[in-house]
């Protein structure tokens, strides 16, 4: 789960993560009272969406289509603004909010497509002396926390990761212990910090750290982490996602989500307790198990083809969760064929069978479907869907399956 970088630097501000003076905003003249409560005489607009790359993104209601594309692909243009713009006066944080609010936002992240901005975020401004970067996340690989740190703030990590390794400066916090505080000065050090920014670093990162094991996160990403020129380290961007797997204890990050940066077909997964991701195929795929469905869509495309979901309905679903998992399928366009690969263990396969007719009675059924059974009640699934009387081509094997459906999806 994913939220806002203004919902993210509120969960940070609670366990003392340094940060500017901020406020959302979801019209116009809220905008203009933020910058009014904040005071001063120079503020950032920035636009609230689940992407990367704002400032280099594009409106689409704003610019050409060309600029619309280069947005897309990451590259840098010139014609109209960004999603993070500077404000001089209060008549300019009135107009960015104006010209933002209700616009959709198109970066490298979004794709094409793009976010519509439903919230802007107006911050007060900050004399800036470095920029700097700064994530937490867990390395799988040894099972520890890792603070992933580089000089390099403001810029497309992976890049720099790439370009130039030696860079990102790395330390990994043992499980039992948590984040000493030598670790973080060793940390500031290697970034090049000294004096009053290596002990204001050093809060910086301890914070930062008890944020991110309070709240089960499973990536902090501060980017740019800034030094001011009074030599303090702040927080100027911050994206925060979360273990869903932990969201049961932690009900203040549950209300923070917008189901509008979500994508329908997985949240209606969610309320089946289904495993759902979108693709960009054209095969839907229904599975049990999330290492045969992985194996399912490494098939497909060793077939030629692009799988267009990974779905794994468990080993325990029932009728009327296979009905749902075959509705969210059939309910993507872009959906040509459909694969059902079940491997009967706890999952029975005449309950497939059941729940795949209800839902091809219920929504009917436009594309190829193609099932192969294997397992528990295996033949009395296969004898449910040959008496149902719908066109259902059966596969004996994973092999046969998928050549039939890619097959069939290019009309051959």
């Amino acid at each position: 789960m994913k939220i806002h970088e203004y919902q993210a630097k509120g969960l940070l501000r609670r366990y003392g993560v340094a940060l500017l003076d901020g406020g959302a905003a979801t019209s116009p003249a809220e905008a203009v009272a933020a910058a009014e409560r904040i005071g001063g005489s120079i503020w950032v607009v920035k636009s609230q969406i689940h992407a990367g790359g704002r400032g280099k993104g594009r409106f689409k209601e704003q610019v050409s289509a060309s600029a619309i594309a280069k947005a897309a692909s990451g590259a840098d243009v010139d014609e109209g603004s960004g999603g993070v713009r500077l404000a001089r006066s209060l008549d300019e944080v009135r107009a960015h909010a104006e010209s933002m609010l209700g616009d959709t936002l198109v970066t490298k992240q979004t794709g094409a497509e793009g976010r519509m901005v439903r919230t802007v975020y107006v911050e007060a401004g900050c004399d800036i002396a470095r920029e700097l970067y700064l994530s937490i996340l867990l390395d799988r690989s040894n099972n520890r926390i890792l603070f992933m740190a580089s000089t390099a703030g403001g810029m497309d990590i992976e890049d720099v990761a790439e370009s130039e390794p030696e860079a990102i400066k790395k330390i990994w916090v043992e499980p039992v212990v948590g984040l000493a505080a030598f670790q973080a000065r060793q940390l500031a050090f290697q970034l090049g910090l000294e004096g009053k920014q290596v002990r204001s670093a050093t809060k910086f990162l301890l914070a930062a750290y008890q944020a991110f094991m309070q709240t089960d996160c499973a990536m902090l990403e501060i980017n740019p982490m800034v030094v001011t020129g009074a030599g303090e380290v702040i927080a100027l961007d911050a994206k925060m996602s979360f273990d869903d797997n932990a969201l049961f204890r932690q009900k203040d990050v549950v209300a923070l989500r917008d189901e509008h940066e979500e994508d329908p077909s997985e949240l209606e997964a969610g309320k089946w307790n289904l495993s759902y991701v979108k693709l960009d195929g054209n095969i839907g795929c229904m599975v049990n198990g999330a290492g045969l469905a992985m194996s399912t869509m490494d098939i497909i495309q060793f077939k030629g083809a692009e799988p267009a979901n990974f779905l794994d309905v468990g080993g325990g679903a029932g009728r009327e969760q296979v009905a749902a998992a075959f509705r969210i399928i059939t309910a993507d366009p872009a959906v040509k064929g459909i694969l059902v690969n079940i491997f009967g263990g706890i999952m029975k396969c005449d309950v497939i069978a059941e729940g795949v007719i209800a839902a091809v009675k219920d929504v009917g059924l436009d594309v190829p479907l193609v099932v192969r059974l294997s397992g528990t009640n295996a033949d009395l699934g296969k004898q449910i869907l040959s008496e149902s009387g719908l066109a259902i081509t059966p596969a004996s094997n994973l092999d046969e399956a998928a050549d039939a459906i890619v097959r069939a999806v290019e009309g051959k």
